[in-house]
């Protein structure tokens, strides 16, 4: 049973979807509106994949550009959100209006805000990000550093811009839970996965094809241009748009109910929702935290991406400046994309039974290898490409490899989303799937960040002279070494590149943590439901 509040009071014009429609009075499904539900949540999501998609997009802009790995690693801040939204997330849970409805009260203001944070980066954040891309081997002007990227700007502007689609995946991960009949809230999971994947690859990978002038010239233009058909400004303009006019229509059209009503074997069951404050909610979130079950579980979702992180985040960087295009690297993504689709409906077949987290564990060993897999890819990189020129087998290595990994990683992600929604107490819903998305986001960002930062640290450069000779004391390891080189004619050279050790360490304690995870993961899917309860109605 999932309890549920009926919006309160208001008189207003019946929308086209509602709650109440979901869990019919006659004790049957309308099986019609849940679709329209199902429909909304994945446009919800697909909303949400826009930001986290053009946030995305921004390391492959600052790297063009002349960033270093600690920067890069600076920057990687702005997905800390998603990491931290537990801290609010009691607030958006308990804050509302009965008349306006419980998550439409953050919901609406959130998807606002971002059409208009969107609008207002439009007209300034291609001064933030420079004036001019600064490639290796290009000659720098006496004036090129003022067209250096503003990396402390940009992280702040784009953690904002964060903060609020993360306040929106509250609101809607709350909302996802009472939504849908009992029986069909399996599906939030996969409107949760396809959804972003839809927005991700809009706000990421579209935005990188029409942003290249290359990609344009060759292939949707008969005149070539220096400019891509649209730029960072103009697409940010756009969506600020479309999310501004969209939410409006949300707005009118959606309501809440109050009353909480499910229907379990036909039966209506209803029953109130908890009304509880701010300070209560706080207070039940540490309740939630001291369940022996969840203790757990946080270890499991604090260490579980450990072996993953030189891999996710490092390695689309070191293609990047083996030779590889920015461009090319995103459109990687396009035949990828009805794999993306597929893949959640085929998965949550085998996630819907009582143990989703068989699956996550299954997928973990390819995971590892997969990482493997990509260090090799980018060692052999520079042997391949010539002048510039990207051979077309070498584009089909990749694509191959990439499909690899995302049968692996959405393995992972749908197995977890079921087991969220499978544990997770429906009389907090809101709080408690924040809880368990906040700990697996800050799972994988912590250990992304580490890895960019660690990077140039692990790295072990020379200033090698035109007669073979290395220059003393000068490591690269610097602006003022690297002007130091260059002014005696030598050239910085890479002894051993960071990323191959992070990805040796990383591949062992991944395995370390497969030994150890494996039992404790069979122990908590064996767990009563009981035992993650932290509120009934006789609290």
């Amino acid at each position: 049973m999932i309890p549920r509040r009926r919006a309160g009071g208001g008189d207003a014009a019946q929308p086209l979807i509602s709650d109440e429609e979901s869990s019919g009075t006659d004790g049957s499904l309308s099986e019609r509106s849940d679709v329209g539900n199902i429909a909304l949540l994945f446009f919800l999501y697909l909303l949400q994949g826009i930001p986290i998609g053009l946030t995305s997009a921004i390391p492959m802009v600052l790297q063009n550009r002349g960033a270093s790995y600690k920067q890069q690693a600076e920057f990687s801040f702005v997905y800390w959100p998603f990491s931290l939204k537990l801290l609010w997330a009691p607030i958006v849970d308990s804050c509302y209006s009965p008349r306006f409805g419980r998550r439409k009260t953050w919901l609406i203001p959130s998807q606002y805000l971002l059409g208009v944070f969107m609008w207002y980066l439009s007209f300034n954040v291609e001064s933030w990000l420079g004036d001019a891309h600064h490639k290796d081997g290009m000659e720098h002007s006496e004036h090129s550093k003022s067209s250096h990227p503003n990396v402390p700007l940009l992280t702040f502007i784009f953690f904002c811009l964060n903060f609020l689609a993360a306040t929106q995946d509250i609101a809607v991960d709350g909302w996802a839970l009472t939504m849908l009949k009992r029986s069909n809230v399996g599906h939030a999971s996969t409107c949760n996965s396809v959804g972003q994947t839809a927005g991700y690859f809009l706000g990421y990978v579209v935005f990188m094809a029409l942003e290249s002038a290359e990609f344009c010239n060759n292939y949707l233009r008969s005149e070539p241009s220096p400019q891509g058909i649209v730029t960072l400004s103009s697409f940010l303009y756009f969506w600020g748009m479309v999310f501004i006019a969209t939410t409006t229509l949300v707005g009118l059209t959606k309501r809440e109910l109050n009353t909480s009503s499910s229907i379990d074997d036909g039966v209506e069951i209803r029953s109130e929702h908890p009304n509880i404050g701010v300070r209560q909610t706080y207070k039940l979130l540490w309740d939630i935290i001291h369940l022996p079950t969840i203790k757990s579980t946080m270890l499991i979702l604090l260490t579980s991406k450990i072996g993953f992180s030189a891999c996710d985040a490092v390695t689309s960087l070191k293609l990047m400046d083996a030779g590889v295009p920015k461009e090319e690297l995103a459109m990687l993504a396009v035949p990828l994309v009805p794999l993306q689709i597929v893949l959640p409906l085929i998965i949550s077949k085998y996630t819907s039974g009582p143990r989703p987290m068989d699956l996550y564990l299954k997928a973990v060993p390819y995971r590892l290898a997969f990482g493997l897999l990509a260090a090799f890819i980018v060692w052999i990189t520079p042997s391949l490409i010539h002048n510039g020129s990207v051979p077309s087998y070498y584009y089909i290595l990749l694509l191959a490899s990439y499909s690899f990994h995302q049968v692996a990683v959405y393995s992972m992600f749908v197995a977890v989303m079921a087991f969220f929604a499978r544990v997770s107490d429906p009389a907090v819903g809101g709080t408690y799937m924040t809880l368990l998305n906040t700990l697996s986001n800050l799972g994988g960002n912590w250990p992304s960040t580490l890895a960019l930062w660690m990077v140039d640290s692990l790295t072990w450069t020379a200033c090698k002279l035109p007669n073979g000779s290395q220059l003393e004391g000068i490591d690269c390891s610097s602006e003022q070494e690297v002007a130091v080189c260059e002014r005696s004619s030598g050239v910085c050279s890479t002894l051993i590149d960071g990323y191959f050790i992070e990805t040796f360490v990383c591949t062992v304690l991944g395995v370390l943590w497969l030994f150890w995870g494996r039992p404790v993961i069979n122990s908590l899917q064996s767990k009563d439901h009981s035992s993650w309860l932290v509120f009934s109605r006789g609290r």
